[in-house]
């Protein structure tokens, strides 16, 4: 009898043991469970906010370096023709457009000598820039070079309104290669040009134009 009543009692006594085991066995696997669900339960860092859009003022000067050769003789109106930023645009410190940007325009006029009567003239507008992989269009005002009769040339740079515009110089006498460098506009950006055969209008590669906004234009300001 006591040795049936000493079996129960180890019996006990072992059962007792390996409950204990088991729940030490389990605690930290419950720990980690939790550590593992406060990680997930985390908030990911939010990404910085971009910068609010600036708005270009109409009458903002944007300057320009044509990249291809444009002439009264050579092209014809609605045509495109492909230019960079001259200048950065910078508003309050900020560029907005930095220099090098790539640019798109229109001849919205192109008589040549040999093709009409009267004078040759080339007139240019601005229509796009590209910022950070983004094309905005542009409403401008409009540079336009004429000759005047044999030998003489007039550029005129044409604003919103026929007072935008301001006659940049004339040259008599001058014959094939005659050139002309002038401010447009206010005064912002250097526009050279030469003549072909009597008296057409050539813009070369690599010329400087001076355009004006006639309408405001909201561009992205950059991250950095």
């Amino acid at each position: 009898m006591r040795k049936n009543t000493l079996m129960g009692s180890l019996a006990v006594v072992l059962l007792l043991a390996l409950g204990g085991c088991g729940q030490s066995g389990s605690a930290p696997e419950s720990a980690a469970s939790e550590t593992e669900s406060g990680n997930a339960a985390a908030p990911a860092r939010a990404p910085a906010p971009r910068p609010q859009p600036i708005v270009l003022a109409a009458g903002t000067a944007i300057e320009i370096t044509v990249d291809q050769s444009v002439s009264s003789k050579t092209n014809n109106a609605g045509e495109r023709f492909v230019a960079s930023i001259a200048a950065p645009v910078v508003v309050n410190g900020k560029q907005v457009i930095p220099a090098g940007a790539a640019a798109s325009g229109t001849i919205t006029v192109a008589k040549s000598a040999g093709r009409f009567r009267g004078n040759a003239e080339l007139a240019l507008t601005l229509n796009s820039v590209t910022v950070d992989g983004k094309t905005y269009d542009l409403q401008t005002s409009t540079f336009s070079e004429t000759t005047e009769g044999r030998g003489k040339r007039t550029a005129i740079g044409t604003g919103v309104g026929a007072a935008a515009g301001a006659v940049i110089g004339a040259i008599a006498g001058g014959g094939k290669g005659a050139a002309i460098g002038a401010g447009a506009g206010a005064g912002a950006g250097t526009a050279g040009a030469a003549l072909t055969g009597d008296r057409d209008v050539t813009f070369p590669a690599e010329t400087k134009i001076s355009f004006e906004l006639a309408q405001p234009v909201t561009i992205q300001a950059p991250l950095s």
